[in-house]
């Protein structure tokens, strides 16, 4: 691990039972301010669409809010779903957010839906094939933002000439290989698609192409982290998150609920090996306990920066566990750092 890892946060603005809308937004903004005292340096909230429990189904306009109101983190998408969109509209409001807020926006950008297909329907108006069309869009998008499109019939205001990192995000070797091939920074989903992670983070290096905005790879991986002072007040707060992947798992879009003693009650043994499997790279416990694993994991990908979501239903909890993986992935840098040194 590379001395100076940095770490960083992906939110979804998941809504609390009992709760609204607003209250996640204000949650997430608070979290925002936190973790930015923390010293983590993103935070990320995603496009997700026709999900009631949900609250980050406009993703740019959510970043607005929390940038407006931090000072120095970095505020970006992980990501927008570029083809439920114009690649001339996203510059736009990027290029908007980017004036504003100088040197601290980040545009992450994926090609699934981010909802069912049904919606994803009514979102492209019935251009489905706008999903083959992906790496035609990433090229129309960097034009928008290149100095060079000042001439161009169609321009992008105010991003053009602005200096915006882009990230491609995914969960295969398709999306790997696609962001070596365009000399990308690569995201992978590793919190919610853990199948192809070793393998994807290994096509990535080896066949990636250095670009002028990016002469070497850099892998971002997502994991889950729940961290707490004991084991089993861990266990007891991952039961919230459990029970949000169990909607998952059955198509439906739960809140985050209140922490339960036993999930045995809520989940079949089916359904609980497929939460399971779906969140293979979770990290929850006490943070001596999964530091080992987590040390494992990022050296298995040869991550270059973690990306942390962690859910669950008490504010104050999730505050605590992210003090702890800050301390955590403190500790982890001090040791990488003594250990590289001669």
């Amino acid at each position: 691990m590379d001395p100076s890892t940095p770490y960083s946060i992906l939110d979804l603005a998941i809504l609390r039972e009992g709760y609204d809308a607003r209250d996640a937004y204000h949650r997430t903004l608070d979290l925002t301010q936190q973790v930015e005292q923390m010293g983590f340096k993103r935070f990320w909230v995603a496009e997700h669409h026709n999900m009631a429990n949900v609250a980050s189904s406009a993703p740019t306009l959510l970043m607005g809010y929390l940038a407006q109101g931090t000072q120095h983190i970095r505020i970006g998408s992980g990501g927008i779903m570029l083809p439920n969109h114009s690649p001339l509209m996203v510059a736009e409001q990027i290029g908007f957010l980017e004036t504003l807020y100088p040197g601290r926006i980040d545009l992450g950008l994926g090609r699934a839906p981010g909802t069912d297909q049904r919606t994803a329907a009514v979102l492209r108006r019935g251009r489905m094939e706008s999903i083959q069309e992906f790496p035609n869009d990433l090229e129309d998008l960097k034009s928008y933002f290149s100095e060079d499109n000042w001439d161009a019939p169609v321009r992008a205001f105010p991003a053009e000439g602005l200096q915006v990192p882009m990230f491609l995000l995914g969960s295969s070797l398709y999306s790997a290989g696609l962001a070596a091939k365009k000399g990308m920074p690569y995201v992978f989903a590793s919190h919610f698609a853990p199948s192809h992670f070793s393998q994807a983070a290994h096509f990535y290096r080896v066949n990636f192409t250095p670009s002028a905005e990016n002469p070497k790879p850099y892998f971002i991986a997502c994991v889950n982290m729940i961290l707490a002072e004991s084991e089993e007040r861990a266990q007891f707060l991952a039961s919230s998150f459990y029970q949000l992947a169990l909607g998952i798992v059955r198509g439906k879009s739960y809140p985050l609920k209140q922490p339960i003693p036993e999930m045995r009650a809520v989940w079949t043994e089916r359904e609980e090996a497929a939460v399971e499997n779906m969140l293979a790279y979770s990290f929850i416990g006490t943070p001596k306990s999964v530091r080992p694993a987590l040390e494992r994991f990022i050296a298995k990908g040869y991550v270059d920066e973690l990306m942390v979501s962690c859910n669950m239903y008490d504010h104050g909890d999730s505050l605590t566990s992210y003090r702890l993986v800050r301390n955590l992935m403190l500790k982890i840098r001090k040791n990488a750092y003594l250990l590289d040194k001669p």
